[in-house]
This record gives structure tokens, sequence and C-alpha cells, in this order.
């Protein structure tokens, strides 16, 4: 009696917490359904009092989106700075949280701490200094001064989240290696980052995706040659005294494409980032 009870009791603890899954799922998801099904609607169906579930599918949106100069223009700057970016942060912030890893030195924990604050710096207390920076050096509205001012994003971020992937590795690994003769360098390069590097993969895609969507500095930066696509899709939106709800919701789910790939492509990567390792 008592075990017929205490399995009850676990089944429907069990189905309780299914239907909590479901909910909480259902509650985060339903925004980004709602809004790819409004992306294939027209401006009535759409701002109607009842929502309209049955409706008659068009590519309006997407088609009106993209014929705009400063939408295709935004794209192709947000496919050109946004990886220019990460790929600079990655190249200088890997070799340095390998040292932040695996060296001691004086100050160590202190410049280590420096590091992350400069993610913490509000945006505005980067925008202003570097505006007046650009001006002065002529590179204002260009790529390359989006490209290095968003490395005060990328290089902080990945050298954070990249010191524990090289911790994860065991010393013991590299101490055999520089018996054999290897140089530091040559145990970083052949040793350490290829066993690292499928955790180091999740770090880079955070940073793709948080400047991806980024704003702020872009609008502050950019009036119209190097300005980004979030940039771009803000500006239409609230142009004109109708608001295109329709290209709003087309503009939303294009953004959200290319990291999705991204991350579909990298999904292994992401799990072994996020997963505790055999290593530790």
């Amino acid at each position: 009696m008592a075990e017929g009870v205490r399995k009850n009791k676990y089944y429907i603890a069990k189905i309780v917490g299914y239907v909590l899954i479901v909910l909480i799922v259902a509650f985060a998801v339903f925004p980004i359904v709602w809004t790819g099904i409004s992306s294939f609607k027209v401006t009535r169906d759409i701002i109607t009092p009842v929502p309209r579930l049955i409706f008659t599918p068009t590519l309006r949106n997407y088609i009106e989106l993209f014929q705009l100069p400063d939408i295709q223009r935004g794209l192709v700057n947000s496919l050109i700075i946004v990886p220019a970016a990460v790929l600079l942060g990655f190249v200088a912030g890997i070799p340095a949280s390998y040292i932040f890893a695996r060296f001691t030195f004086r100050g160590r924990e202190d410049l280590r701490f420096w590091v992350i604050t400069l993610r913490m710096l509000p945006p505005v207390a980067i925008v202003i200094p570097f505006t007046s920076i650009w001006i002065r050096l002529g590179l204002y509205d260009a790529k390359a001064a989006l490209i290095i001012t968003y490395l005060l994003i990328t290089l902080p971020i990945i050298i954070w989240l990249s010191i524990e992937s090289f911790r994860r590795i065991p010393i013991e690994c590299e101490e055999a290696a520089m018996v054999e003769g290897c140089s530091y360098f040559q145990v970083f390069w052949k040793i350490a980052f290829p066993l690292a590097l499928p955790t180091l993969i999740g770090g880079l895609l955070f940073t793709f995706i948080l400047l991806w969507n980024e704003y702020f500095i872009a609008f502050a930066l950019s009036s119209r040659h190097s300005m980004t696509m979030p940039v771009a899709a803000a500006a239409f939106a609230v142009s004109g005294l109708e608001v295109p709800w329709g290209r709003i919701a087309a503009s939303i789910i294009t953004l959200s494409i290319p990291p999705l790939i991204l991350t579909s492509i990298f999904r292994g990567s992401l799990q072994s980032y996020f997963v505790p390792s055999d290593l530790d």
C-alpha cells in the first residue's frame, strides 16, 4: 500500500514537472513564434483586435524589407563588422586567456579583474570618448572604427570565458610536450589550443550573438555608411506615420537567422562548453 502511494506521488510529481517545463518553454517561445507568424501577415491582419490564426501568408514584408537600401547596407555591414570584430578579439584574446590560465606573475589577478571591468562599463562611457576620437581622426561612420570599438566588448568576454577552457586541460599534457622539447608557443599551439578549441567556440558564439544584436554603440558611431542591421531596422521602424508592423517582424526574424545558423552548426561545441568534460 505504502509502495503504491509512493509510486503515485512520484508519477504525479513527474507529470507536474513536465507540465511546468512545457509551460516555461511555451512562455519563452511564444513571442518568437508569434513574430514569425506576423512576418507573413499583412498589416490589417496584424493590428486586428481579434488575432487571426487563419490568414493568407505573404512574402510582401520580406520583399519590401530587402528593397530598402538602408536594410541592404546594414545587413552587409553587419556581416562584415561583427565577424571581423569577433575574429580580432579571438586572435588577441585566446593567447591572453592562456597566459592568465597557465602563468603566474605579479598582479595577475588584478589585471584579470581589470579586464572584466572593461565589460562592466556602460555603453555611454565608451561611446562619448570614442566618438570624439574617431571624428578627430576622420574615421567617424567608418567600419574600421566600429570594429576597433567593438574590441572593448569582444576582448574582455573572450578572455574571461576562455580561461576556464584552458584550465580544464590537464597540465601533465603540456609538461610532457615540454619534456619532448616543445617551446611555450608550440605547447599552446599544438597541445592546449586544439584541446580547448571545442569549448572556445562556445564563447566565440556568445560574443558573436552579443555583437550581432548590439544597437547603441553602432547607432552612436555610424550615421549611414557603417550602420549595422539593428540600426537600419530601427531607423525604418520609426519613419513615417504608419508603423510597418509586418516589416518590423520580418526584420526581427532576419536578424535571428545568422545566430541560429551558427548555433546549429556548432551545437556540439556549445554542449561541451556548458557541460563539464572528462578532462575536469
